[in-house]
């Protein structure tokens, strides 16, 4: 933090810049405004993985998966949104017959120098869009797991450093039953956020339809080193020890275990989320805080961002499933009995 403010970044600043951010993406996208605020959250949340190496703090992003029907404009808020960032951006589209190496690259044998060269995949870029993530298999969608942890990928024997920012976003069609693979929890757990895209209002459905998308001109607002300048600074806020002990006990009363267990979770969750989520809470509920100009994080920031960090961690029972009782419902009743610090 002092290493940030030294520099002569302000609250104010910051505060400036991720709201320009909006106002861009606004131009193109009607509405969506908790869509738009997640990805800001995701993208300017910083999440340790690691303990320090060489001098270097090891902290990743908070890469956001995005669920809703086909139509909702997740694809284009993910493309605008990556139009302000002066960053280099890559769209993978994942389909059946994609490969690990189409994703992270491989090694090829050159004639030319008689040797054998890294041909580098999309995933080298600082922003990734894997769109429509879980029409690819299991095999092809873990070629992610050690980039999204790690902020590396290992091609052949050579393990390679991928840059800041590195963030990815991920789409997918929670109704679709043929023709797609359901992520292995493994994976669903390093997205920090899951966020939920439903339809647009009436109003914003005719605003949308009197749009001239081919006039509008969307603005570059910031670069790469802006974004890690400005997420090393949102990390500053301040959270108090009886916040920390707050998203415990959420994230503890998430799991079906001990004599206090809620009678909810008992009978329907099977797994609960994972110490991981706890870290994740912790660093998207100092985001959340912040853009809504505080610099200091409240128990209501935490239930606010709450369910989307949750939501995909918690592993229903087969009651759960057959009763339709759905994972925000769990947490909405979790959330409700947890006593506010």
């Amino acid at each position: 933090m002092e290493e940030i403010k030294s520099v002569g970044l302000t609250q104010e600043e910051v505060f400036s810049a991720l709201w320009r951010i909006a106002r861009e993406i606004n131009k193109v996208v009607v509405g969506q405004e908790w869509l738009i605020q997640s990805l800001l959250t995701g993208l300017f949340s910083e999440i340790p993985y690691t303990f320090k190496q060489d001098e270097k703090v090891k902290t990743g992003y908070g890469h956001v998966l995005l669920e809703g029907v086909p139509g909702l404009a997740k694809t284009l808020t993910v493309m605008t949104l990556a139009n302000t960032i002066n960053a280099k951006f890559q769209r993978i589209q994942f389909t059946p017959d994609l490969m690990p190496a189409d994703i992270i690259g491989t090694r090829i044998f050159d004639a030319r120098l008689n040797a054998f060269r890294t041909e580098k995949g999309p995933i080298f870029a600082h922003l990734i869009l894997a769109d429509e993530i879980n029409r690819a298999p299991q095999k092809s969608q873990s070629a992610l797991l050690e980039a999204m942890q790690e902020r590396q990928v290992t091609v052949g024997e050579t393990t390679y450093p991928l840059e800041e920012p590195f963030w990815i976003l991920a789409t997918q069609n929670p109704i679709e039953q043929e023709g797609v693979y359901s992520l292995p929890e493994a994976q669903v757990d390093r997205f920090a956020l899951n966020v939920e895209v439903g339809y647009p209002s009436a109003a914003e459905e005719t605003a949308m339809l009197g749009l001239k998308l081919a006039e509008i001109q969307v603005n570059r607002v910031i670069d790469s080193a802006d974004v890690i300048r400005f997420r090393r600074f949102i990390a500053g806020t301040y959270v108090s020890d009886a916040i920390l002990e707050y998203i415990v006990r959420i994230v503890q009363s998430s799991r079906n275990h001990g004599l206090a267990c809620l009678t909810v979770v008992k009978e329907m969750v099977l797994y609960g989320a994972s110490p991981r989520a706890a870290q994740h809470l912790l660093a998207l509920a100092r985001t959340t805080a912040f853009l809504q100009g505080r610099d200091y994080v409240l128990p209501a920031d935490v239930k606010r961002i709450a369910p989307g960090a949750l939501r995909h961690r918690v592993i229903r029972t087969v009651r759960a499933e057959a009763e339709g009782v759905t994972a925000d419902e769990i947490i909405a009743e979790i959330l409700a009995k947890i006593p506010l610090p």
